[in-house]
């Protein structure tokens, strides 16, 4: 029962995939990794995933990583926080990360 939203909304919610040695090994359990805003709930991720790469999704975790501190010379500041989320898909749907070219 997710809420369609609008689709000039759907690219703000799912920023980027994340393509990490953990990730890459999480695809083997058909679960797919991705940068999302930080304010995006999980039906919003859900809904989103599903609109755009039109696949059923059973399952969303999400994870807030804490700030990291920068420094640059004498001033010290934060890289930008973000918000990851783990998509389990259904058995028989797939995204395709890397299209062959």
């Amino acid at each position: 029962m997710s809420k369609r939203y609008a689709p000039h909304e759907i690219p703000d919610i799912i920023r980027k995939p994340l393509i990490t040695e953990k990730a890459t090994i999480a695809l083997e359990n058909n679960q797919y990794t991705f940068e999302v805003a930080p304010k995006a709930t999980k039906p919003q991720i859900k809904a989103a995933i599903e609109e755009l790469f039109d696949v059923k999704v059973t399952g969303v975790s999400t994870q807030n990583p804490p700030r990291k501190k920068r420094r640059v010379g004498q001033f010290i500041g934060h890289r930008a926080s973000y918000k990851r989320a783990v998509v389990t898909l259904a058995p028989d749907n797939t995204i395709t990360l890397f299209p062959d070219v």
